[in-house]
């Protein structure tokens, strides 16, 4: 079943957690006593603090942004999809499947002229057509694909900002 609830609204998070939260974001490798330390506060409401922050969903996972050139994945593509129509039953099943590409790093389901948006890494153009002929066309129900290659990465970041 499609997720079709939106949250609007940012539960309250104090001034001391939005610190924290901007901190792990640059480094996510602080420790509880780093933390401390740059907040002026103990280890155990840092500690306590974090754990409220990931058990509340503020912080999803940890993770290390890699150089993906640096591992043979240096093509960027960016996929527009259009579907034949827009039946729940290929729209979900479309979403469900991209879960086991590997080359798939995002997938949004959009609105405008397309349905979806992909973005793809892949070492080359070759291993490019092979995504498309060998997985992506396999799926029922997409009726159009249209491709947009990256020449030069301007911006990549990670961090949010919030107030």
């Amino acid at each position: 079943m499609l997720n079709t609830a939106i949250n609007t609204k940012m539960d309250t998070i104090d001034s001391t957690d939005k610190k924290i939260l901007r901190l792990l974001q640059q480094n996510a490798r602080l420790t509880n006593k780093n933390l401390a330390d740059k907040l002026g506060l103990s280890i155990t409401p840092v500690f306590e603090r974090v754990r409220k922050l990931e058990k509340r969903g503020f912080i999803r996972k940890y993770v290390a942004v890699l150089d993906h050139e640096k591992l043979n994945r240096g093509m960027i593509v960016f996929l527009h999809i259009k579907m034949q129509a827009h039946h729940h039953e290929s729209i979900a099943h479309l979403m469900r499947e991209v879960q086991s590409m590997d080359e798939v790093m995002e997938c949004y389901h959009v609105t405008g002229e397309t349905d979806f948006l992909m973005k793809v890494l892949v070492p080359d153009m070759r291993a490019y057509e092979d995504f498309i002929l060998g997985k992506l066309t396999k799926i029922n129900g997409i009726g159009n694909i249209n491709s947009s290659i990256v020449m030069r990465e301007v911006k990549h970041k990670t961090e949010v900002l919030f107030d």
